[in-house]
């Protein structure tokens, strides 16, 4: 049995819009109590369901990737660098100012210009532009066995740097010393405490991998239809990604902090797995009437996911009293109606649902942010 390849790829909309919508709920809990483990990061080395969902935003990148660069090759390479650079460059700077925001802070002395010098050089959407663009331009320059033997080389690499410089811990290993060199420690992230940069610069190699592999993907499902053989060798595939990634543990720790080379085959078996099992559903099986919900995600991902983290930089930095309004928010009702973890997860959901009626309302208007 084998379909058409549709205008859209609706399994590829849906996975793009549940890692956004999961994204969104990761990224924006309620205080006054932790959120439930499973949506937690990994403290150290591990894996929790959490972990997916950032890698998982590089494997659709990859995916949408195989049914949009068709276009390029009726192009010539000067415009098909320009494009691929340019849509780099729009990305990495709405990072940037996206973390720079909101530009001023308020000191003793008045408002104050937030000093360029403090700024977070790289992050989510940074890391999300540069993999894009490493991947776009080797897919279309290299022959794709070139490509694969860059990817492999870079899992080994990593691997092999990553062992002779340094150690597995957070401030030991060698793509912290690079950042600190590099980058300097004033523009690293320090949620962790200290100044370690979780998107940093030796980590991004091994992260265009997540893109390559979903860009691939995409060729395959693009090239032979969507069919129970097409589905079936997804899912085996991805299998044999996590056998690996399983052994690569015992050496090379799965761990999304430092996006080791165990992480990125192990999340990119379980995307495979799950885009597999979407198509299944909803293609073969013909049950889309639940898919919408995520459609209206996937559609408009970009401006979604940067309205989400805007609400929740505003929420807690206006102050009522000595409190942000995000405290208060949960404070006063969520913590009252659900008390504990429950309450941290109703807020973040209902970020989440204020995001989706806004992204709803751009899909009935057909307004789609492109980039």
């Amino acid at each position: 049995m084998t379909q058409q390849q549709p205008a859209r790829f609706l399994a590829l909309d849906v996975l793009r819009g549940m890692t956004v919508c999961f994204m969104i709920i990761v990224n924006t809990p309620g205080s006054g109590a932790a959120p439930f483990s499973p949506l937690n990061h990994a403290s150290w080395h591990g894996f929790t369901p959490t972990d997916l969902v950032y890698p998982s935003f590089l494997f659709v990148v990859g995916n949408a990737m195989a049914f949009a660069m068709a276009k390029f090759n009726k192009m010539p390479n000067s415009r098909v660098v320009a494009t691929i650079l340019k849509r780099t460059l729009i990305i990495y700077l709405l990072g940037y100012l996206m973390y720079w925001f909101p530009f001023f802070r308020h000191t003793a002395s008045g408002w104050e210009l937030s000093p360029i010098s403090e700024t977070r050089i790289l992050g989510v959407l940074q890391r999300i532009a540069l993999c894009y663009g490493a991947a776009a331009l080797m897919i279309h320059f290299l022959s794709k066995r070139s490509v694969i033997m860059i990817s492999i080389g870079m899992l080994l690499g990593y691997w092999m740097v990553m062992f002779l410089f340094g150690d597995y811990t957070l401030l030991g290993n060698a793509g912290n010393y690079l950042d600190y060199w590099i980058i300097g420690e004033k523009h690293l992230y320090h949620g962790e405490g200290v100044a370690f940069e979780p998107e940093g610069i030796l980590s991004t190699f091994p992260s265009i991998v997540n893109v390559v592999i979903g860009y691939y993907a995409g060729v395959y499902i693009k090239d032979k239809g969507i069919n129970y053989e097409t589905i079936a060798k997804l899912v085996l595939a991805g299998a044999a990604m996590l056998v690996i990634a399983y052994f690569w543990d015992l050496s090379f720790p799965i761990n999304k902090k430092l996006w080791t080379s165990s992480f990125v085959l192990y999340t990119c078996g379980l995307d495979l797995m799950i885009l597999g099992s979407l198509m299944y559903v909803i293609d073969i099986l013909g049950k889309k009437g639940w898919t919408y919900f995520f459609e209206v995600f996937g559609k408009n991902p970009l401006f979604i996911y940067l309205l989400s983290e805007l609400i929740a930089i505003s929420f807690g930095m206006i102050k009522v009293g000595e409190r942000s309004l995000s405290g208060v928010i949960n404070d006063v009702f969520f913590q009252k109606v659900a008390p504990g973890p429950w309450g941290s997860l109703f807020y973040a959901v209902s970020v989440m649902m204020f995001c989706w009626v806004v992204g709803y309302f751009m899909d009935r208007r057909k307004v789609y942010v492109r980039v």
